[in-house]
């Protein structure tokens, strides 16, 4: 009887939770008129994620992409099959890198990393939330997660003898402030061609940290689409 009570229970607040998502939809886009959500929607009507995230006409079979935050691979995987490109995939969770190892085994052009790129070297907790795991994240702060490693980009640029970075994918959950401003404090950033970053507004001060990068990186890259704290795509100049 007690298990049905609870099984009951359960239901029910899901269906009230499931009842709940289109008025707070209707709400936040309506009524507040929430700049996420609009960002959100209209990322969505544009099909951004089968179509901006993966239109880069001049990558080619000798075009370098490094994918920063790779979790399960897709993204990897469809450039690769797109354009035949080499691409670098680095991934500091040790389930998800082991995924990504196993899924490109076999595939030279594919290569993956159990390491996230920053701007130092160090081990660090990663909260353990699917694609949404962070260094950074402050309600993920709890304890739980695992240890994984990141580097600092330049040195693990120096090691590969990489010069030129055609493409790269930043999504890494609140790394990319501290990655970029490293970029740019050294002058760095002309390394990479195209820039296509996720920005994260969880981490305090975001917005000023955001518009700070990109006033910097509007000397050297010229921003050719963007959908705020969603995605956003940098072109060399």
């Amino acid at each position: 009887m007690t298990t049905l009570l609870r099984n009951i229970d359960y239901f029910g607040r899901k269906v009230s939770r499931e009842l709940r998502r289109p008025f707070l939809r209707f709400y936040k886009v309506y009524i507040v008129r929430d700049d996420f959500t609009l960002q959100i929607r209209r990322w969505i009507k544009d099909s951004g994620d089968k179509y901006l995230r993966l239109d880069y006409p001049s990558l080619n079979e000798s075009s370098i992409v490094f994918d920063l935050g790779g979790y399960l691979g897709d993204f990897a995987s469809d450039i690769s099959k797109k354009y035949n490109c080499q691409v670098y995939v680095f991934e500091p969770h040790p389930e998800y890198f082991s995924h990504c190892v196993d899924r490109f085994s076999g595939i030279p052009n594919i290569k993956v990393f159990n390491y996230g790129l920053s701007d130092s070297e160090g081990e660090f907790q990663l909260s353990d939330k699917g694609d949404g795991s962070s260094f950074e994240n402050p309600k993920h702060s709890n304890g739980l997660g695992v240890k994984c490693l990141v580097k600092d980009i330049l040195v693990v640029l120096d090691d590969l003898c990489i010069t030129r970075i055609d493409l790269m994918k930043v999504n890494i959950e609140g790394g990319e402030f501290p990655l970029l401003d490293h970029l740019l404090k050294n002058e760095k950033q002309n390394i990479v061609d195209q820039y296509q970053i996720q920005f994260h507004s969880f981490i305090e001060n975001a917005v000023q940290r955001r518009n700070s990068i990109v006033e910097s990186m509007s000397s050297t890259h010229k921003r050719t689409w963007c959908y705020d704290f969603v995605w956003e795509n940098w072109k060399r100049k």
